[in-house]
C-alpha cells in the first residue's frame, strides 16, 4: 500500500531535491551543451567518434559479452529512432511475463553478466543496449525529448514476441525504465509494462551531487587520460580497482569513443512517480553517490511505499554486481506478491 504524505510534505521533499540538484543540473547541462554544440548540428545522432573507436568498444563489448552464455535469440528491432539490439536468455517458467534489463549509460548488455544466472532461474531474460548509447544498438534518427526516448523503447517492447514485460533498470536505465512507464499508453491491451524494478536509479530520487559532477568533467572528454576515466569509474563503485576488467574496459571505451547526441533526462517529479499505472520496486544503495540516499530512500517511499523499497546500506553504485542473488531475491518476492501462482 503506498504511502500518503500531506501536500505540504510533498512539495518540502521536491523542494529539497531542486535545491540540491540546482547547481549539478547546470553544470551537466553545460556538459551536454558542449557536446551537442561541437557535432550536434552535422550528427544529430548518437555515433562512435571514429572506425577505430568504434573498433575499440566493439572488440571491448564482445570480449565482455564472452562471458554471458550463448543467447538463445539475438535480435535487431527496428524502430522510429533506429535499430534496438535485444538478446534472449532462456529461463524458467517459460510462460511467466519474461524480464528486460537496461543497462547504465555508456555501457551496454554485458553489464548483466553476474545477473543472469539468478534471474533466469525465475524468468526469460532480455537485454537491451540503450539507443543514441554505445552497444550494438544503432540510432537513425534524433532523439529530442523523453516522449521519444520511452517511444523507442515501447516499440522495441512491442515487437518481441512476449506480450509484457518486467522491466528491470541500473543507474540510466532505470530512468528509461521508469520514464516508459510514465508515457505507457492509457489503453491497457497497448501496455507492455507489468512492473519496475530500479536498481539504484538516477533523475528519479534525486539529483546528481554537484561533487559527482564535478569529478565526471575529465571523463567526459575523449582527449583526458584514460586514468581520469578509470578514476571516476572507480569512485562511482566505492574506490574497488577496476583492474582488467572486459566490462570495465568496455565502459572506459564507450566513454572514450562515443558521442552522445540526445537531450539530458530530467528528473520524474514525485506526483508522476506516484501515478505511475505499475507496481515500482526501488533499491537502493546505501553508499551511492550519484543521489543522496536517505534523501532517495524517503522519496522512494513516498512514491510506491515502504514495502517496495530496499536499502543496502554497504552497496555502492555498482550494485548490480556487488551483490546479484539479493537482488535476485528481492525481485523474485516483489514477483510473488504481485502474481503468487508465478515463483
Amino acid at each position: 500500500m503506498v504511502k500518503l504524505l500531506t501536500m505540504s510534505q510533498c512539495l518540502e521533499i521536491d523542494s529539497q531535491r531542486r535545491s540540491r540538484g540546482l547547481i549539478a543540473v547546470v553544470v551537466v547541462a553545460l556538459i551536454a551543451s558542449v557536446g551537442v554544440a561541437t557535432v550536434g548540428r552535422s550528427t544529430p545522432v548518437g555515433h562512435f567518434t571514429s572506425a577505430e573507436a568504434a573498433d575499440r568498444y566493439r572488440a571491448a563489448y564482445d570480449l565482455a559479452m564472452a562471458d554471458l552464455p550463448r543467447p538463445e535469440a539475438v535480435l535487431d528491432v527496428r524502430t522510429s529512432f533506429g535499430v534496438v539490439r535485444a538478446y534472449r536468455f532462456a529461463g524458467a517458467n517459460p510462460g511467466a511475463a519474461p524480464l528486460v534489463l537496461l543497462p547504465g549509460t555508456m555501457s551496454g548488455a554485458p553489464v548483466f553478466a553476474d545477473n543472469l544466472p539468478s534471474l533466469r532461474a525465475m524468468r526469460d531474460v532480455w537485454l537491451i543496449d540503450l539507443l543514441g548509447e554505445p552497444g550494438r544498438s544503432i540510432q537513425d534518427y534524433p532523439i529530442t525529448d523523453d516522449t521519444d526516448k520511452a517511444r523507442w523503447l515501447h516499440e522495441t517492447l512491442a515487437a518481441l514476441p512476449p506480450r509484457r514485460f518486467h522491466v528491470i533498470g541500473l543507474s540510466i536505465g532505470g530512468w528509461t525504465a521508469a520514464n516508459l512507464a510514465r508515457h505507457e499508453p492509457a489503453d491497457p491491451g497497448r501496455r507492455v509494462v507489468a512492473s519496475v524494478t530500479l536498481l539504484d536509479p538516477v533523475h528519479i530520487l534525486g539529483d546528481i551531487p554537484l561533487g559527482t559532477v564535478i569529478r565526471s568533467i575529465p571523463a567526459t572528454f575523449d582527449w583526458m587520460p584514460k586514468s581520469w576515466r578509470d578514476s571516476f569509474n572507480s569512485y562511482t563503485a566505492g574506490g574497488a580497482p577496476l583492474g582488467d576488467e572486459p566490462i570495465a574496459a568496455m565502459i572506459e571505451a564507450g566513454m572514450s569513443g562515443y558521442t552522445m547526441v540526445q537531450p539530458q533526462p530530467t528528473t520524474i517529479p514525485l506526483e508522476e512517480l506516484q501515478g505511475l499505472r505499475v507496481p515500482v520496486l526501488a533499491i537502493i544503495a546505501g553508499r551511492s553517490v550519484m543521489h543522496d540516499p536517505a534523501t532517495a530512500g524517503r522519496v522512494a517511499e513516498a512514491a510506491f511505499g515502504a514495502p517496495n523499497v530496499r536499502v543496502y546500506p554497504e552497496a555502492t553504485h555498482a550494485l548490480n554486481g556487488e551483490q546479484p542473488q539479493r537482488i535476485a531475491d528481492d525481485i523474485r518476492a516483489f514477483l510473488a506478491r504481485l502474481d503468487p501462482v508465478q515463483p
